[in-house]
This record gives structure tokens, sequence and C-alpha cells, in this order.
């Protein structure tokens, strides 16, 4: 049994298959509602150094850390520390 990194994004966490549905998702969006790949890598940046990460899920929000990231509606879920 292999120990799967929990503080990690969903493909440095072992869930390929979650991963390949988030990219292909990610894909798939206009690119007036993204982020540019700067901004998009300094938000999973700083996700990975939050306590809230867990395999690639935000436990404050509950959702996939790089769409919420890749969104640029989107904040930081983490109202009383929020990171971006």
């Amino acid at each position: 049994m292999t120990n799967k990194c929990k503080k990690c994004l969903l493909l440095e966490a072992g869930e390929e298959k979650s991963f390949k549905t988030v990219n292909d998702y990610i894909n798939n969006l206009d690119d007036s509602l993204k982020v540019n790949n700067e901004a998009y890598n300094q938000r999973l940046e700083l996700c990975r150094s939050c306590d809230y990460l867990l395999a690639g899920m935000c436990r404050k929000c509950g959702c996939y850390v790089e769409i919420r990231a890749i969104l640029k509606d989107k904040h930081c879920a983490n109202f009383d520390d929020m990171k971006w």
C-alpha cells in the first residue's frame, strides 16, 4: 500500500481519475472566465501551503482547488485568513 500525499493537489495526491475530470472541465472553460497562468500557479502555490488542503480539495468549502483557483470570480474560501 502506497501512502498518498494528503497535502497536495489532485495529481500529486494520486487522484488520477479526479485530476482528469477536473482538468477536462478546466480545459473546456471559456478563457474569459479564467485567470492567467501566472495567477493560477500563484494561487495553487498558496493553496499548497494551506492547512485546509487535503488531497486536492479544500476542507473549508469542499471544492477542488484547481477549479476554484482558475476562476476569475472566485477567491480563497478561508475568510479568516484569505490566501488570495
